[in-house]
């Protein structure tokens, strides 16, 4: 990391993943990382955004959380991908670059059907606008649609070398459709369509159940040490 550059660290508070863990984060606090490109080269380094805010687990003997990303332009799905992508191929895929209204209902029905226990319950408009807005990148909201119900919205941010999976939230009822994972296969086709090299995942956490399905997606690259791994499975 640049120390020419300001960061600040967060107070310690419990951990959202792992119990009994506390948590700490290193945050992007220098007004000139907060372009386009200062935010694809923090991506490199582990870090990732919540509404405007960059940042990245800081945390004292423990690294659990790993940045993780696919290899896009070399994917290849494993067969029970292929068969969720063919047990979803009547979904439609519709993609606009601004947040839209009337995905707020949605993501309040998610929120409080599947996360009710997390950080992000209870719901309000206020949160959904400054979490998943950003001024830092352009954006696409991915839109999968069955006929006249909006089943899913992925909000990705657009880097410089690849896509960065944000948020994803759903129609409950699409749940056991494996939806989520879905749509991740979806992101990762929009991302060769852009001609992008990676979808940025977030962090892989295999000791936790919500945070461990990010390794499924062949090749990866996982970052250790200050280097991306590439795992090709």
């Amino acid at each position: 990391m640049n120390n020419s550059y300001k960061l600040g660290v967060s107070q310690e508070f419990p951990c959202n993943y792992l119990p009994e863990k506390e948590e700490r984060l290193l945050i992007a606090v220098d007004e000139r990382l907060q372009t386009s490109e200062k935010y694809t080269w923090l991506m490199h380094q582990g870090f990732r955004r919540s509404g405007d805010q960059i940042y990245r687990p800081y945390c004292e003997n423990c690294n659990a959380c790993q940045s993780l990303r696919v290899v896009a332009a070399a994917f290849k799905p494993t067969k029970s991908q292929k068969r969720l992508q063919k047990k979803n191929q009547h979904l439609v895929v519709v993609i606009k670059d601004t947040l839209q209204n009337y995905y707020y209902p949605l993501y309040e029905q998610y929120i409080n059907e599947v996360h009710f226990d997390g950080a992000m319950y209870p719901p309000s408009e206020k949160q959904f606008q400054s979490f998943l807005s950003s001024q830092l990148c352009s954006q696409l909201f991915i839109e999968l649609w069955h006929e006249e119900t909006l089943v899913s919205v992925a909000v990705t941010d657009v880097l410089e070398d690849g896509l960065s999976a944000v948020y994803t939230f759903y129609h409950p009822q699409y749940r056991k459709t494996g939806i989520g994972s879905y749509s991740i296969l979806n992101q990762i086709q929009v991302a060769i369509s852009h001609k992008k090299t990676f979808l940025y995942l977030g962090y892989q956490i295999d000791d936790c159940q919500k945070m461990n399905y990010k390794n499924r997606y062949f090749p990866h690259q996982i970052l250790q040490n200050n280097r991306w791994q590439t795992i090709n499975k």
